[in-house]
């Protein structure tokens, strides 16, 4: 990696540091760093996230797209609290901690990383609505709550939670419908979710069916959409999926 950015020239306009988004005091350290080295921030792509689920297969065994549902179950309480704590929590303090960087920029972006997965049959009667009826911060906090204490107590299935890759679907919902709430509170930002597409990346064990630079494409192209595209909107495969709010 580092020798084909050396050779492109890129490795002079890179630089990173450490960000463990369960951490408050990582996101805080990552907030002024960008305050100090830059002064402002354009862009924020929340990309970091998991499953979720427990693999019942050998690690190691080789798996493909068309068999690895059959090989996942929804994992314990500590795996489905962690989920959440990651793919929507850890989204949103990294939001809020940033947001006062991005309101100096002229082009203020966030993207958020989602998925379709929101849209399939069987997603669960408690989350028919959330997407477009949930418009406040606490009704999102009250309804993951709620899950996670129906989810302990072995009764999301029967309280009409989902019940595959149950705490991911449930942390994308959230992180669709946040992205909205966010856009409302925000409207000089362009403020968007996206599923990237079923992309080949550790967290589906490289299953996907495009590559991963593939499933940059489109974060990409909606992070640098003119000033006053759209906002508060869901895309999938480079379409709103949502309406508008």
């Amino acid at each position: 990696m580092k020798k084909s950015l050396k050779r492109s020239g890129l490795s002079d306009y890179l630089v990173f540091h450490q960000l463990d988004i369960t951490d408050p005091e990582s996101i805080a350290s990552l907030a002024d760093f960008v305050k100090k080295q830059f002064g402002k921030l354009d862009i924020l792509v929340n990309n970091a996230g998991i499953l979720g689920v427990t693999f019942l297969f050998t690690p190691g065994t080789e798996v493909n797209s068309s068999d690895i549902q059959s090989k996942m179950t929804d994992g314990n309480y500590e795996l489905a609290e962690e989920c959440l704590k990651i793919n929507y929590y850890g989204a949103k303090r990294t939001a809020e901690a940033l947001i006062p960087l991005l309101q100096l920029s002229d082009l203020p972006r966030i993207v958020n990383l989602a998925s379709s997965v929101v849209m399939l049959e069987g997603t669960g009667e408690k989350l028919k609505g959330v997407l477009t009826g949930v418009t406040t911060e606490e009704k999102l906090n009250d309804l993951i709550a709620e899950y996670l204490k129906d989810f302990k107590e072995g009764l999301h299935g029967s309280k009409g939670w989902p019940t595959f890759t149950s705490a991911y679907t449930v942390s994308k919902v959230a992180l669709i419908a946040y992205t909205r709430i966010l856009a409302n509170k925000y409207p000089d930002f362009c403020i968007i979710s996206v599923c990237p597409g079923y992309a080949k990346t550790d967290i589906n064990l490289n299953t996907g069916i495009i590559t991963a630079e593939e499933g940059a494409v489109t974060p990409v192209k909606l992070a640098l959409l003119p000033k006053g595209g759209p906002s508060g909107l869901f895309f999938v495969k480079g379409e709103p999926a949502t309406p508008e709010p």
